[in-house]
């Protein structure tokens, strides 16, 4: 067989980390015209990522190649990748995310790359098939998700597929990358809405702007119906003299009518104290409405005999308020009236039973300056209770107890979510979706489009698809109402804004919630919704020919000879398919005529979802199972298909879990992964952590979440690869990783590679040795472990001398000292070191919150400290705590200690001479001073320990 002549690339070699990284950090803070708010998806890539992984995955890297003939020497490589990065650098800037002149370069490059590999390939015997110069391999991304991937593909000038087992992915990427280019340059066909003048004479209607432009005329459209309809549901607030009377701010008010923003709900059960067991008490977190500086407001319950009411009070609330009627975390709450506790078990008997209702707290309207904090009003609240729903989803919620809270509450369904109100708006909206669409095929007629019945599924471009398309984007303008328009939707009282469904990924239990109205001109309005949608429609690809399908990755076969770059599920970090039904039970509602197929089945399809899901599989090791074997499906079907002038990229980042074994406790998540991947017939020959996560979503705010993706640069394993032995592997990394750490940092000058990125980096380089053979031996014969391979590429940096808890706080302190730094970084690097942030935590050296994390100093560490009793005893805890008792209860106190844990003195001390050392060279001479005394008096030290007599049976010494 003929060997493709496939010339390394960029991504291969280098990249200009820092430059994607910011970009990428930046980039989470775009709302406006950005595409993820299409459509809420999770853990979407940030598209300066995806944009510069494709680039370099497609762009050959200028360094010599002897066996290719190809590339330039050494000194002219380095300012050819300058010139590459520099392009990388104006690439994931947002400003130039629709910039022609910068993707033009871009594209170029590619080009460039792609004649420069048909050119070294023409005498292959697939040359015309794989090899043709005057056209670009074809993209496919087989997790497809949230699109970010195929979206930058395609705006690279790709043909891009995109293909995902979730049909709300699949809609996600047929409205990003299908629809937009099928109907391109096209000006719109819907009259303006009322009111509006006509703008300019000749407007400019390239690239989706006529269809961006039409989404917001007939949603214009539809919002007006619904409000002839519905709009009786969502009264406005009468601000009246005798509101005013105790309410000052108010005065200037009387006699307006203001717009409702939300009305603030609590749940309620009986009251479990028999005096007032007919009484419905309220279930709220906070009383608090509104903690901003200045502005504080806050719900007063007021109690009258067996009964309440609510009243709103303006200024800093009293501490009784800030809990609300809750006691402590979960269902914990008091009875307002008799403050009797009420246990979490008769609360979900309430809710099971069906006899959990709600009551009205407050009202929040817009003012002439901002949110007016109201009380309830009796007339409001039986508005709320008129409505009567034709229609609800009545598909079940997943018995998933980790990610779903509301079913021990009697919240079982997806329709359960919803208040009536909420339900009746919802199906008002959906129907409306189709009578719009009507209305635009009619107008589109008139326009000139052809009347061929054609439908969008089946490929049509006539006025049937174009009206298609525009009910495509309505309807996800209904899913992002849904997303606040929810019983689960909160009240963000430091913002004065509403929490939406899915402010985390699960739908926890709400227990004072914000009903939203659809017709205001806040959060959660339809006109918001629409407008959010229309922006991100205007920039999306212009051109490029796009598809997206729905298939399993496990079989697909869309990936032959295509560039491949993905996303794949993390283990069981998110359930997709269980929480994209919160949206697909609208979407299909409004969506079924236009894409049968996609919409057949009453709920998302979940039994072939890739995610270790203990619940659906019975057992957490049959879940683990199953993701491997399907991973390992999934990736050795990529394997045989890509493109082979290529390498395929993947992003990975799922969370560290560990596991105990006679050699230690170690992270086996990204080591599984990794065999997963050279299971399926892939060798590894790039590493690169990229910044993919923003620090500021829910779950990262009062946790440790994560906050990096590795992107792992595979090549299909040759056939017939051979198999070496241990010591030949690592003569092999000897030679080989000196010229590749050298290429990362540069000599430290313009250092592509920030140096807390190092120690990731440069399992690329070693993982490569290791992946192209088909196995190394060990010196019984044994294969060697993936876990093996990465301790020994780790030694490299002279750093598994120690265990891996050492190995990266001896990392991270060279990097940041005793300050703090941000988790994610301690995250990749913990990867990289065999270890977890968790279970340094559970070591005792370091500490880590809201998305930071430090180690800990030496007088942090507890004084009552036991090695006896230390499950997990790094070197780096025994050295401080011992330079601890050195400082606080002299020599003989440390030798005591050090008698209690003999085996660890060699590595105390060597760990010691290192940190001075390091110390010394950094210019740090206060810590230095500390590792310096316990070296200066390690003999003393030595000879208490002996005096003490070692603790513990002569088995301990083999520690």
């Amino acid at each position: 067989m003929t060997r493709i002549k496939a010339p390394k690339k960029l991504i291969e070699v280098a990249l200009p980390l820092d430059a994607i990284n910011e970009a990428a950090a930046r980039e989470k803070s775009i709302r406006h015209g950005h595409p993820s708010t299409l459509h809420l998806w999770w853990a979407r890539r940030p598209l300066a990522a995806a944009r510069a992984v494709i680039f370099a995955q497609m762009v050959n890297d200028p360094g010599y190649e002897r066996h290719l003939g190809r590339g330039v020497n050494k000194q002219k490589a380095a300012a050819e990748r300058e010139r590459l990065f520099k392009i990388i650098e104006d690439l994931v800037q947002w400003e130039n995310t629709n910039n022609e002149e910068v993707l033009e370069r871009a594209r170029e490059e590619i080009w460039k790359s792609w004649r420069e590999t048909c050119e070294l390939n023409k005498n292959h015997p697939q040359a015309a098939e794989l090899f043709n110069p005057d056209k670009l391999p074809a993209f496919h991304d087989p997790f497809a998700g949230g699109g970010a991937i195929p979206l930058e593909a395609q705006r690279l000038g790709l043909e891009s597929y995109a293909s995902d087992l979730n049909p709300v992915a699949v809609t996600i990427n047929k409205a990003m990358i299908e629809i937009p280019p099928r109907f391109a340059g096209r000006a719109p066909v819907g009259p303006l809405p009322p009111g509006e003048k006509q703008a300019k004479l000749h407007e400019d209607w390239r690239g989706a702007r006529g269809l961006a432009e039409d989404v917001r005329r007939y949603g214009a459209w539809m919002r007006d119906e619904a409000e002839k309809r519905i709009g009786h549901l969502y009264p406005k607030i009468a601000v009246t003299a005798e509101m005013a009377r105790e309410r000052p701010d108010l005065k200037p008010l009387v006699g307006q009518k203001l717009t409702v923003i939300a009305w603030l709900w609590a749940r309620t059960v009986k009251s479990p104290n028999p005096a007032f067991s007919h009484v419905d008490v309220p279930l709220a977190s906070t009383f608090v409405l509104s903690s901003k500086a200045g502005k504080e407001a806050y719900v007063e319950p007021v109690i009258e005999g067996n009964s309440y009411r609510f009243t709103v009070k303006m200024g800093p609330p009293p501490e009784s308020a800030k809990n609300g009627t809750k006691l402590t975390r979960g269902a914990n709450f008091r009875c307002l009236l008799s403050d009797t506790p009420i246990d979490p078990k008769f609360i979900k008997a309430e809710g099971v039973g069906g006899r959990m209702g709600a009551r009205l707290m407050a009202i929040v309207a817009e003012g002439a300056r901002g949110r007016v904090y109201l009380p309830p009003m009796p007339e409001h609240e039986a508005v709320a209770r008129e409505a009567q729903p034709e229609w609800k989803p009545e598909t079940d919620l997943p018995d998933d107890p980790r990610n779903f809270w509301t079913l021990n509450y009697g919240l079982t369904k997806f329709g359960d979510l919803f208040t009536p109100r909420q339900l009746v708006a919802l199906t008002t909206f959906s129907d409306l979706v189709q009578e719009a669409i009507e209305k635009c095929r009619q107008d589109a007629i008139a326009a000139g489009l052809p009347d061929d019945g054609v439908g969008l599924d089946a490929g049509g471009q006539g006025a049937l698809a174009y009206a298609q398309a525009v009910g495509v984007y309505l309807a996800f303008a209904i899913s992002k109402v849904a997303n606040i328009g929810s019983s689960i939707a909160s009240w963000m009282n430091d913002r004065g804004a509403f929490r939406e469904t899915f402010a985390r990924q699960a739908i926890p239990m709400v227990w004072d919630f914000a009903e939203s109205n659809p017709f205001a001109d806040a959060g959660g309005s339809l006109d918001a919704a629409i407008d959010k949608g229309a922006m991100a429609v205007r920039d999306l690809p212009k051109a490029g020919l796009g598809r997206a399908e729905q298939a399993d990755a496990q079989t697909q076969a869309l990936s032959v000879n295509r560039l491949v770059s993905t996303d794949p599920p993390y283990y069981d970090n998110i359930g997709y398919a269980d929480l994209s039904d919160f949206f697909y039970v609208w979407l299909r509602k409004s969506l079924k005529p236009i894409y049968p197929r996609l919409y057949a089945t009453l709920a998302v399809p979940k039994a072939e979802e890739l995610v270790a899901t203990p619940y659906r599989h019975g057992s957490k090791e049959k879940a683990e199972s199953f993701f491997l074997d399907g991973m390992t499906r999934a990736m050795h079907n990529l394997a045989e298909q890509a493109h082979p002038a290529f390498p395929v990229t993947i992003y990975y980042a799922f969370k560290q879990s560990e596991t105990k074994s006679e050699a230690g406790t170690s992270s086996t998540g990204w080591e599984t992964f990794l065999q997963a991947v050279l299971d399926a017939g892939f060798a590894i020959t790039g590493t690169w952590p990229v910044r993919t996560e923003g620090a500021g979503r829910m779950v990262a705010s009062g946790t440790n979440a994560l906050a990096s993706s590795i992107v792992l640069v595979c090549r299909q394993r040759a056939k017939d690869a051979a198999t070496i032995s241990r010591r030949e592997f690592i003569r092999e990394l000897n030679a080989t990783l000196p010229e590749a750490l050298d290429e990362m940092t540069r000599g430290g000058v313009n250092s592509p590679v920030a140096p807390v990125d190092l120690s990731q980096a440069i399992i690329g380089p070693g993982m490569a040795i290791f992946s192209q053979y088909a196995a190394v031996l060990e010196a019984d014969g044994t294969p060697m472990s993936v876990r093996t391979a990465l301790q020994l590429i780790n030694r490299f940096l002279a750093e598994d001398d120690f265990d891996h808890d050492t190995q990266f706080c001896l990392h991270w302190f060279e990097q940041q000292g005793w300050a703090t730094g941000k988790f994610g970084e301690a995250d990749v690097l913990a990867r990289a070191k065999g270890t977890s942030v968790s279970g340094l935590q559970a070591s005792g050296v370091v500490a880590s919150s809201k998305g930071e994390l430090r180690l800990l100093k030496w007088a942090e560490m507890p004084h009552d400290w036991s090695p006896e009793t230390d499950a997990r005893l790094p070197v780096w805890e025994a050295l401080h705590q011992l330079i601890r008792a050195l400082n606080q209860d002299g020599e003989s106190a440390a030798g005591n200690l050090l008698a209690r844990m003999p085996a660890r003195a060699e590595p105390i001390r060597a760990l010691a001479y290192r940190l001075y050392t390091l110390c010394e060279r950094k210019g740090w001479a206060e810590e230095a001073r500390a590792y310096n005394e316990l070296v200066t008096a390690w003999s003393a030290i030595e000879q208490a320990a002996s005096e003490a007599g070692v603790v513990g049976s002569q088995a301990r010494l083999d520690l």
